[in-house]
This record gives structure tokens, sequence and C-alpha cells, in this order.
């Protein structure tokens, strides 16, 4: 590790030439120590104010003897205090390990003691969880109440304020790991994922007109209201920090509060998951809602029917972009830019967008030879934001890192242009006579029905066939549908055979906290007894 010091900073004209998390602070806090980094309930943060706390952070860290590389596990909703902790890793060389405090606590048990952590911080709203459980933490030997207090514990505020402001003077290596993320483990045990201290910052603009709309400014107000816990939240709030932009953060995803902070703090950019996508836009066509300052909204972390596209953009009124990635590619590999919507609708508007710069992608066939354009393959990514690996799993990451490709276990093809359409993860597949069918494909024929508000589509057993589609389907309040009619109108926007043999009404479809259908919990009654589980 290489000491710091204040004339490092001096090599960086502007923050597209930052190479890790700990120079974010240091570079704003130089440059513009007034401007407001982070807002959150009745807080705001300078850049001055956010580089201090995250030195008396790191102080506080490497007081507490946590030794480099080792985890810092943080249990607690969004918050500044959050980004403070996440910077505070990077200068004290550290990794931070947000936890999904959406989990069970056994499944936070797990996690909490594969991860090693010495030090566990935690928000007022899971002491009660974490003092049930404490007595399981074999690795942990403090812990800190992030807001709140308990007879036992530090508060956070007490413990932060008591530490030098001084920065501690140290620079990790770009390959060094800063964050460990794990995955939302909807089969098997969760994985800890290893992202560097660089990857964060890999490069993903040019000086293009076709990026122009990725050019942020310090003047922007960034929302962020999907979870840290999250690659696509904490990239997300990064994302705005890098350029000197202020971050709006809701402790987590709220639909009434996204348009009332969308309209009171003239938000420029966000980022939601088509399933917030559509509550927001529920809520939206209930009540007026004032959009103008928007800019800019990303999407991805899972399918968006072309339908609900089309809404948000009318609705809306500003420009649209999609990205598509994993915890394990460091978030975004993909953009759909804002040139490629339009409100009639496109081909193109059901990809996923192109590669970004400095990132390739490749569709790879079972054998691992390489196939070309409308060929269905596994999606695998080059990228300089890609994983280190899995945490003390050397075989997995093994069998996912080949030759430096990710591979996603998506299932997707190219077209000549070289942009990404996805059709499903490889294992929800349907195989049906012979015939391969992608649920996506047909979960968005059908959800343009006006009386449908969500779906999903899943294999089946059929003696006949071997595998059956059927649509799980959400109805819109006060309509009504038969499951004829459904089936009538997907064979009229895709082939006969790629269409629902049978369709169930459901009160609402279960998913994972980024908005992910847990396609294996709806496949489960119907596969149960036979073996296998497609």
């Amino acid at each position: 590790m290489d000491s710091f010091n204040s004339e490092s900073l001096s090599k960086f004209e502007s923050h597209d030439d930052l190479e890790l998390l700990s120079d974010i602070t240091r570079f704003h806090a130089a440059r513009t120590p007034d401007n407001i980094a982070l807002s959150f309930e009745d807080r705001e943060t300078t850049f001055s104010g956010l580089d201090r706390h995250a030195s008396q952070v790191a102080n506080g860290l490497i007081l507490e003897g946590i030794p480099k590389q080792k985890n810092v596990a943080w249990l607690d909703a969004n918050s500044d205090h959050f980004f403070e902790m996440l910077f505070g890793c990077a200068k004290s060389n550290t990794v931070i390990c947000p936890l999904n405090w959406r989990l069970a606590a056994s499944e936070l048990v797990y996690i909490i003691n594969d991860s090693e952590a010495e030090i566990l911080f935690v928000g007022q709203r899971f002491v009660e969880t974490v003092a049930t459980i404490r007595d399981q933490l074999v690795t942990v030997a403090t812990i800190v109440v992030v807001s709140g207090s308990h007879s036992h514990w530090q508060d956070y505020r007490s413990w932060r304020d008591s530490q030098s402001v001084d920065d501690p003077g140290l620079t990790p290596s770009p390959t060094d790991t800063a964050i460990q993320m794990y995955t939302s483990g909807t089969t098997g045990y969760p994985k800890g994922v290893l992202i560097s201290c660089g990857a964060l910052l890999a490069s993903t603009t040019d000086g293009s007109a076709e990026m122009a709309w990725n050019q942020w400014s310090s003047a922007d107000v960034s929302l962020l209201v999907m979870p840290c816990f999250h690659i696509a939240g904490l990239r997300w709030g990064v994302m705005g920090l890098i350029p000197g932009a202020t971050t709006l953060i809701l402790p987590e995803f709220d639909p009434v509060r996204v348009t009332e902070s969308i309209s009171t703090h003239r938000v420029t950019r966000l980022f939601l998951v088509p399933a917030a996508l559509r509550l927001v836009l529920q809520v939206a066509k209930g009540q007026t809602c004032d959009f103008s300052s928007l800019q800019l909204i990303w999407y991805g972390a899972s399918p968006i029917p072309l339908a609900l596209l089309k809404e948000a953009m009318s609705l809306c009124q500003c420009d649209f972009v999609q990205t598509y990635g994993l915890t394990e590619t460091g978030a975004q590999t993909t953009y759909l830019p804002p040139q490629d919507h339009h409100r009639s609708g496109t081909m193109r508007m059901k990809s996923a967008g192109k590669a970004l710069p400095n990132i390739m992608i490749r569709i790879e066939g079972r054998a691992g030879q390489i196939l070309g354009p409308h060929e269905i393959g596994e999606i695998c990514v080059r990228s300089p934001a890609n994983m280190i690996g899995y945490w003390k799993q050397p075989k997995e990451t093994a069998r996912t890192v080949i030759n430096g490709w990710v591979h996603t276990g998506d299932a997707g093809y190219l077209d000549e242009d070289g942009y990404v359409y996805i059709h499903d993860r490889i294992k929800d597949m349907i195989v049906s006579g012979g015939e391969n069918i992608y649920p996506a494909e047909v979960e968005n024929a059908i959800y343009g029905h006006p009386a449908i508000t969500d779906v999903a589509v899943i294999g089946v057993p059929d003696d006949k066939w071997g595998e059956a589609v059927k649509a799980l389907v959400v109805l819109a309040p006060g309509r009504d549908c038969t499951p004829e009619e459904i089936i009538a109108y997907a064979r009229a926007h895709i082939a006969t055979y790629k269409a629902p043999k049978s369709v169930d009404f459901i009160d609402e479809l279960p998913r994972n906290q980024s908005g992910k259908i847990l396609k294996k919990d709806l496949r489960a009654k119907y596969w149960e007894g036979l073996g296998r589980s497609v």
C-alpha cells in the first residue's frame, strides 16, 4: 500500500481521471468543499464534511484493529452514514460488506459468519434482530449502533466523532478488494462477490456525441432509492458522487416519496428497476406530479415490458437509458441510449443495448464456441469492473470467470450491430417439444393486455411435450379477464408454440429485493414430487 498525500490529487485534471473510491471525497473536498454531496432526511453533508467523516471512520477502524482487506459488516437501510462508511473503508483499505436487511435472522448469521467480519454496524431498526443472534456471530468482536442507542453497544456518531479528522494517508491498490457483496442466494447459499477498489470507477464514458447523455455535472441532483446492499443501488450512489453532484437518499423505495422527492428537490437523474418504475407510474397517474426537472431515468436489473417502457416515456417526458449487468460484472455492462428509445416502440427497445466503452460482450454455445448474430447462447462479459472472484470459493470462481470472461448464466444473442437481446436465465428456459422457449419473450407479449398489471411465465410438467408454458397473471384493480383471452392475446403477438397453454391468476408475484421474479418459487408447487424443478 502506498502513502497518500494531497499532492497526489494534482495528477487529476477532472473527475474523469479518478482511479479509486478514496479519490472521490479527497478530490471534491479539495476543489468544491462547500458543495452538497449528500442529502438525507434533515441532514445535508458537504464534500468537505463527507471527506472528514470518511477520515474519522477510517481512523476508527484502524484503532479497532481491523486488518487491511478484512470485512466490515453494515446492516442498515440507505443513509448518508453508509457512504461515510464506504469511503472510510476505502481510506483504511478495509472492505465494506453491506448486508441485505430484508433477510431472515438465520440468513444474516450465515453471511456475517462467512464474511469473517470482526465489527458490525447496525441500524436501530435491526438492533433487536442482531441481539437475538449475537451469540451466533462467531467472529464479531464489536457492534456499533448506527442510529439510536443500545445499553451495551456504542452509538455510531459518538464512535465516529471521537476519532481524528486527519486523513490516515493510505491508498490501496486498484486491485485490492473494496466491497464484498453477497448474491441474492435464490439457489443455494449466497456467495460473496469481491469488487475491487478500481472497479466502480472503471471508465464507462467517452467523449463521443453518443455518450453525451452520461455527462454529469455538479448541478445534477441524483435520487438514490434502490438499496445499497445491491450493486445497482450502490453504484448509482457512487456515480452521482464521482462528478460532484448532489445525491438525495431515501432510506428505501417508496413510490409516493419518489414522486414527491422528484418535484420538491428538482431531481434530474434516478435509477429504478422495472418493478419500481411500474409502481411510480401507478402513483403518478393518480395525482398531479411535476417531473419537469427530470433529465434522465436509468432502468435495468430485470427485463422491462415494452408497454411499460412506452408508458413511462409518455408520462415522464425525459430521456431513458437501459443498462444490463450483474454483481459479478460490477453492475453496468451495456447501455441502450436515449436515441434508441422511441414512443412508437421499436425492436431495438427490446434489447439491453450495446457494450459500454472498454467492455466486451460475446455469446458462447454449450461447447464454449463463439456464436454469431442472432444465435442464442450464454452472455459472457469481459470488463475492467468484473469481480475479483467469489469469497473463499475458488471452484465457483473458476466456473464463472474463464479466461477473464464472466459467464453470466443469462441466455441471449447479439444482433449485427452488437446490441444484446436477453431472453432469460439459462436455467429458466423452457424446453417444450424440443423447442427452446424463453419466458421473457412470452411475458413481453402478454404484458400489453390492458387487464394485466404483472405477469410471469414458467415451464410446468407436461406428459406430451415434457414442459408446457404457463402464465401466472396479476390482474389490474377492477379488471377481469379469462385465461382463454390471455392465450389468444399472446398468440396474436408471438408464435403459437410459445404462447401459454394455461393461465393461473395470482395476487402478487414473489420478487427478490432487486425486483427479479423468483421463478424457482413459482415453479415449486408444479414440480413437487417429480424429482426435478427446471
